[in-house]
């Protein structure tokens, strides 16, 4: 365990049982998060790299060009 990990659990094991395990839903929520989003991203691998191989044939058929903010 980190030393910031170790001195924010310092912290939580001060406050009431109702606080901590508020904190403790929402930092489970976010490691479920974590892993939802992980997955997700493992599986559109192929499709991303679809997406880019098209990019990549429209950029060397001309058909992008480079504009600035205020041309949008």
């Amino acid at each position: 365990m980190t030393q910031l990990l170790e001195k924010a659990l310092a912290e939580v094991q001060k406050l009431s049982d109702p606080d901590q395990d508020a904190i403790a839903a929402m930092i489970l929520e976010e490691l479920a998060d974590e892993g939802r989003w992980g997955a997700a991203f493992a599986r559109s691998q192929d499709q991303l790299g679809r997406m880019a191989e098209h990019v990549c044939e429209d950029i060397r058929a001309g058909r992008v060009r480079n504009v600035g903010m205020d041309e949008l």
